[in-house]
């Protein structure tokens, strides 16, 4: 019976979470949290993509224009803007995520969306773009052909499509010319940053690592964040070290909760979710309206100037189900799973549920709707 339960409830796309024993929820620190001087760095530039089937920006788009005008004009062309046509040419903004340890000639990969009215990027190519970090300073350049993981086929009474045909990637297809001024050995010190912050967790690391350095070098400043003073003979070479820190095992801990997606009707319940024994019934009522139309004719041998006439008919039903009380309790949250599921709830029906015995304070979580 209960095999039968799970399977329903699965069935009915309640996504669970964190059903593994407590052995196997430890995950190293690097996956729980990240590190001082190791971060990516955003890189953004506006270019033009040429090539274009036809599919570029429509005549209406200024900027493309003088882009184009502009260009040329770098390049010795003499044109006139009224008689330049976008419509192979593709306004575009380029993004990039640039590591901290990128050097002058590593690649990247890169983004390449639409900015004007283009229909696809199909088949073009990405002309020169620098790529300016938040200071505004270049740091790499981007050139290539783009990958448009999709199409668009129109006719004149139908059309196609399939993903997104106005982004595009180029894989390695930005070169880094400047690194990034940050010299990661010579620190004096590291942070550790949680990624989700919890006391519990940032003192499980604290006593990892000082276990495993043998000192107190570790200490916690906040929910989210771990302090590390470098040992003597690690200083001006953290490699080593940080290659020992980051795989250290804990077991992260967070707050109960249940995260419900409206939208699609997915419920997450995390394992640390309690339910006070509480008695839940839950029935829907169903309304039908029907509308229908009779015609009245007249009689034979009727006054003259009788007319047929339409009448309007509504009929409405209600139905409500009619379900017992039952006792619903978690300590755990394979308890908690079956005693909803015994409710027979579908998922928009445990969304219901599980805001109401919030709202009633019998469901110890946190509850988030997004």
């Amino acid at each position: 019976m209960k095999t039968n339960t799970a399977r329903n409830l699965l069935a009915a796309a309640v996504v669970l979470a964190l059903l593994a024993p407590s052995g196997a929820l430890a995950a190293r620190i690097k996956d729980v949290a990240s590190f001082s001087g190791v971060r990516t760095n955003q890189l953004v530039g506006y270019g033009l993509v040429v090539g274009l089937g036809g599919t570029g920006d429509k005549r209406g788009s200024d900027f493309t224009i003088q882009s184009i005008w502009n260009m040329l004009d770098k390049m010795g062309v003499r044109v006139d803007k009224r008689a330049l046509r976008p419509a192979n040419v593709a306004a575009v903004m380029v993004t990039a995520q640039m590591p901290a340890a990128a050097r002058p000639g590593t690649k990247l990969d890169v983004t390449v969306s639409s900015l004007g009215d283009a229909s696809s990027l199909l088949g073009g190519v990405l002309l020169m773009t620098p790529m300016k970090g938040v200071d505004g300073e270049i740091y790499g350049l981007a050139q290539g052909p783009v990958a448009v993981g999709g199409f668009s086929a129109s006719g004149a009474a139908a059309s196609a499509t399939k993903n997104v045909t106005t982004v595009a990637t180029i894989p390695g297809g930005a070169n880094v010319e400047r690194a990034v001024p940050f010299d990661f050995n010579n620190q004096q010190d590291l942070t550790i940053n949680l990624g989700y912050p919890d006391f519990t967790t940032s003192m499980a690391i604290v006593k990892k690592i000082n276990q495993a350095l043998g000192g107190g070098f570790a200490r916690a400043t906040d929910a989210s964040t771990v302090k590390l003073d470098i040992p003597e003979q690690s200083k001006g070479n953290l490699v080593p070290l940080m290659a020992v820190i980051e795989n250290l095992e804990i077991t992260p801990d967070n707050k109960a909760r249940v995260v419900v997606d409206e939208k699609t009707g997915t419920v997450v319940v995390g394992l640390n979710v309690k339910l006070t024994r509480s008695a839940v019934t839950h029935g829907n009522l169903q309304i039908l309206i029907q509308e229908s139309a009779d015609v009245s004719q007249p009689l034979p041998f009727a006054p003259l100037g009788a007319q047929t006439v339409v009448t309007p008919e509504t009929n409405v039903a209600a139905n409500e189900e009619n379900r017992k009380l039952r006792m619903v309790e978690g300590a755990t949250l394979q308890e908690l799973v079956e005693g909803l599921n015994v409710l027979r709830a579908t998922p928009r029906d445990l969304i219901s549920i599980l805001k109401t015995l919030k709202s009633a304070g019998a469901l110890h979580a946190d509850l988030e709707v997004i």
